[in-house]
């Protein structure tokens, strides 16, 4: 392989990061302004591969789909979002292609998922809705088994698993519109854009050269995965939030909640991951004590992550990461600032979508953290000379 592909790969990292961070903005904006179902039809929209644009074609989508009238500042953003989810997704097939150049096994599997997936579309469009599952579930688990198949843990096999969730969130899109924004898919869905976006992101600091000498930060670094680790649960705390309308479920009340500490809650029906299917979850369908008891649990996570985060930033600067640790509490005052904001402003769309932002930027600070602490392998540095 030519020394120009082996100089492009940490290029197509970064920009495969920066796009799908751009994503889970913009797919943030889509939800946030409850445009989630303004295409009825998946991966279509109203039977068009882009949108209806002249006044027939919206009058035969009317036609078409009585249940769901056209909304034409709507069905632009859901389908745009459609179409920059599958260019991420070209993207992120190149780069495990030109990671995995030297592994002909590998590269059999990437392609032959990449194969699979596209038939899977194909089939959907006509109607095979089974035989296209089937062959998107093994579009997934090719590059899974691939992965789990290397030995290295670094940039190579987070790019094999960054094609896996990817199409994966490909089928937990479909699943948005088909099953009426059900809140378990719409949580998995934010999920599986910030879990790319991590991938992606490590993928780009692995090819940048970070890294320690040695394993002289092995505590340090188990710290930090904690820290990742209670991000994530909070990341989900926060979808659920969102998937059940419940960001104003206190009001616009801040730090109580419907005026009193402890108002009315019901936790259990606020924490029934499935329900039934068939039901329209637009606009949520729990009552205002089960919100609530979702609201005050997403609270409660914030004060727990910015309690260790705040602890772990001051760990990272007497440890000789001071920028690192800086960046982390930076951020994370920020991500806390704009989550109040939304309460006390009503969620306006522009902060909410910043919030969803925020908790993208926290996990790369702690990703960059983590690989400053985590030792250099030469798994990568091939790519680099």
């Amino acid at each position: 392989m030519s020394l120009r592909v082996r100089k492009i790969v940490p290029y197509l990292a970064v920009l495969a990061a920066i796009f799908a961070f751009g994503l889970v903005m913009f797919g943030a904006f889509v939800r946030l302004s409850n445009a989630g179902l303004s295409c009825p039809d998946w991966p279509t929209c109203y039977g068009k591969a882009t949108w209806p644009q002249h006044a027939q074609a919206v009058v035969q989508a009317n036609q078409a789909f009585p249940d769901r009238p056209f909304e034409a500042d709507k069905a632009w953003r859901e389908q745009v979002h459609r179409m920059l989810a599958g260019t991420l997704g070209v993207l992120v097939l190149l780069l495990a292609l030109v990671a995995a150049r030297r592994d002909w096994l590998m590269l059999l599997l990437i392609l032959l998922s990449a194969i699979f997936a596209t038939a899977g579309v194909t089939l959907y469009l006509h109607g095979a809705h089974q035989v296209a599952s089937g062959l998107a579930l093994l579009a997934i688990l090719l590059p899974i088994t691939g992965a789990l198949w290397l030995r290295e843990h670094g940039a190579l096999k987070m790019s094999v698993l960054a094609l896996a969730v990817i199409i994966f969130q490909a089928m937990l899109g479909m699943w948005t519109v088909t099953l009426l924004l059900k809140p378990v898919v719409v949580m998995g869905h934010l999920l599986g854009g910030l879990t790319t976006f991590g991938l992606l992101a490590y993928v780009a600091l692995r090819y940048s050269g970070v890294g320690a000498p040695n394993n002289r930060y092995a505590s340090l670094r188990r710290l930090v995965v904690l820290g990742m680790v209670l991000l994530a649960f909070q990341i989900a705390l926060g979808g659920w939030t969102s998937a059940n309308y419940a960001a104003l479920a206190c009001g616009t009340d801040f730090p109580t909640c419907l005026g009193q500490w402890a108002p009315p809650t019901n936790f259990h029906q606020g924490f029934v991951l499935w329900r039934e299917v068939g039901v329209n979850y637009e606009g949520g369908v729990l009552d205002t004590a089960a919100r609530s008891a979702i609201q005050i649990t997403h609270r409660i996570g914030a004060l727990v992550v910015f309690c260790y985060l705040s602890w772990l930033s001051y760990r990272l600067m007497r440890s000789g990461f001071r920028w690192g640790g800086i960046a982390v509490l930076a951020v994370l005052i920020f991500q806390v600032l704009l989550g109040i904001s939304n309460v006390h402003l009503g969620l306006p769309l522009a902060v909410a979508t910043m919030h969803n932002g925020g908790a993208a930027l926290l996990l790369f600070v702690l990703l960059a953290n983590f690989t400053r602490v985590q030792p250099w392998r030469t798994d990568v540095t091939d790519v680099l000379i």
